[in-house]
């Protein structure tokens, strides 16, 4: 009777899911339409949770007026916490989490798992009530990204659907975080999905819209920061913008190089290291926040005094180098969260800075510092993060000022052009390519009207193998027609050598006795299977190669095919006489 009544409900469970099935795949723009506007609503409260439980956990933690003794124990012991919880149980919580989200997207099929979701929310709350200064809304757009990853992979979504979803989640999440609907979708567009003229565009906009809703419905409609009128008192003050535009290029190079350096320095520490390096940037926030309070937490109170002239301007020098030391090395130690709110905060204290000094020596000529410090906002964000619209909105969002919408135009495209000039690289790519995950560069993501490698990808024959001698790979190679070869370790492919290549060294002066002593350790080309077979063309004339490796954008030596010369050709209709 028991053994009857299960299969009966096993059988009631099939039934139904089969009859979703039918009615997602019959209905799957009307199911997709639904499932952003319960995103947004979902991502919108998760979101407010998340504010609510951070400044609530950290007034607990971190008091003000507490003695010296606790500004130093709190982050450290937080921070020590946290990195346990991160190593044991939450390894893909680490970081800032847009360029995780940008993973999941371009390298992971859109996945992002529900215990990822749980562990950023929640090791990044402590994280930042312990104090130590990172920014919330890197980690809630994984949050809200993630969320929209579970629930279309949930409901049986096709792999394109459950990505294109991603840029929802994200919207979702810095429209509450920020309290910025419009600039959090051209966040969603020009960062996550790198392109503003994206088909998901539409979905974007409602779920951002109904995230905003829900944190205005729950918390009001106050702007992130209260600021006065600001007007622009002279032309001539064009060009000072134009010099903290300079400055604020610099600053932000400064600050993600000194941040690259100190995390790839971490990461060829011991594995066994890594569950308490973040204590290295709690030890150093405690430190700093013994005798400099300001410098713990995102800051932002300190911003909103900067954009009110209510700050000093020899502590806005101070909060600048320190803040900029004390984020590089928190985040590069691991701990939990983002740089959004950092930038701004150097942002804001580099243009109080340069505002203080001129308004000092023009007083007449030159606006108040509060001015200078909101278009320095603007500046680090686009210097630092590189989305030059997005921080333009963003600005005028979180202040609701448009007065300045020209100076902050005109520094955030000089930044812009400083920063890409001395880093080509943008700071998401390069923490991406750290951890071994190859992301498209925003001008190539514009895939859908190119063809791509994965058409003419063909399986992998043949390979040497890097313990083989430099005799037995030229006795291989020989008699074929093929005449580039991949060269595998245990990883997979680490490198390409041609048969010429072989020979010639065979006939050098400097002996080589294995292939791996011919590869080394260097870049090699490669291809990504979602590369348009321009690419393809161009690096094969860069190599003098006629064959290119094809491996996974999340570990690149994962060795997924191969591209022949004559087979992009001829996707383009060219025959080949011979084999290439």
């Amino acid at each position: 009777m028991n053994e009857t009544l299960k299969q009966a409900k096993v059988g009631w469970f099939r039934a139904q899911a089969l009859r979703w099935a039918a009615f997602r795949n019959e209905r799957e723009e009307q199911v997709f339409l639904v499932l952003t506007l319960l995103i947004g609503a979902l991502v919108g409260l998760v979101v407010v949770a998340f504010i609510v439980l951070t400044e609530r956990f950290g007034a607990h933690l971190d008091p003000a007026g507490v003695t010296p003794w606790r500004r130093l124990v709190v982050p450290t012991m937080g921070s020590l916490t946290m990195g346990y919880l991160l190593y044991r149980y939450f390894p893909d919580a680490r970081g800032s989490g847009v360029p995780q989200t940008k993973a999941a997207l371009y390298a992971r099929e859109g996945k992002i798992t529900l215990s990822t979701v749980f562990g950023k929310f929640f090791c990044t709350s402590l994280t930042l009530a312990s104090g130590i200064p990172l920014g919330r809304e890197g980690p809630a757009v994984q949050v809200g990204g993630g969320i929209a990853s579970v629930l279309g992979r949930a409901l049986g979504l096709r792999p394109e659907k459950v990505k294109a979803l991603i840029p929802v989640g994200a919207a979702a999440a810095v429209a509450a975080a920020f309290n910025t609907p419009l600039a959090a979708v051209l966040f969603a567009l020009e960062e996550v999905v790198g392109d503003l003229h994206a088909p998901v565009l539409g979905s974007v906009v409602l779920a951002s819209a109904t995230s905003w809703g829900v944190l205005r419905l729950l918390l009001g409609n106050a702007p992130l920061f209260q600021v006065p009128q600001y007007q622009l008192v002279n032309p001539w003050e064009l060009l000072l913008y134009g010099v903290l535009g300079v400055a604020g290029g610099l600053v932000s190079v400064a600050f993600t190089q000194l941040l690259l350096r100190l995390r790839e320095w971490f990461r060829k520490q011991p594995r066994t290291t890594v569950w308490f390096q973040p204590v290295a940037g709690g030890l150093l926030v405690g430190v700093m926040g013994w005798f400099v309070p300001q410098v713990m937490g995102v800051g932002y109170k300190f911003v909103g005094d900067a954009l009110n002239d209510h700050l000093a301007l020899k502590l806005m020098v101070v909060l600048l180098v320190l803040k900029l030391v004390a984020t590089a090395v928190s985040y590069a130690s691991g701990n939990a969260g983002g740089i959004f709110g950092p930038s701004l905060f150097l942002g804001a204290m580099l243009g109080g800075t340069i505002g203080g000094v001129a308004h000092h020596y023009f007083p007449w000529h030159v606006a108040t510092p509060g001015a200078y410090a909101l278009v320095g906002m603007g500046a680090a964000f686009a210097g630092i993060v590189r989305a030059p619209m997005t921080s333009v909105v963003m600005i005028f969002e979180t202040t609701r000022d448009y007065a300045v919408i020209v100076p902050l135009m005109i520094s955030n495209l000089v930044s812009y052009f400083i920063a890409s000039k001395l880093q080509r690289t943008p700071i998401y790519e390069q923490l991406a390519e750290q951890d071994g995950i190859h992301l498209p560069l925003s001008g190539g993501r514009q895939r859908e009207r190119q063809r791509q490698v994965f058409e003419v990808m063909k399986p992998v024959g043949e390979s040497l193998d890097v313990r083989d001698a430099l005799g037995k790979a030229i006795e291989r190679t020989a008699g074929g027609a093929q005449k580039t070869w991949p060269v595998c370790d245990p990883r997979g492919v680490v490198g390409i050598v041609t048969r010429a290549q072989l020979l010639r060294v065979q006939d050098g002066e400097r002996p080589v006795k294995k292939l791996g002593d011919l590869v080394g350790e260097r870049e090699f080309p490669h291809l990504h299977a979602d590369h348009s077979l321009e690419v393809a063309l161009a690096r094969m004339g860069e190599t003098h190669t006629d064959l290119l490796p094809v491996v996974s954008r999340a570990n690149v030596h994962e060795l997924l095919g191969i591209v022949r010369l004559q087979d992009v050709l001829r996707s383009y209709g060219v025959e080949v006489s011979g084999e290439c």
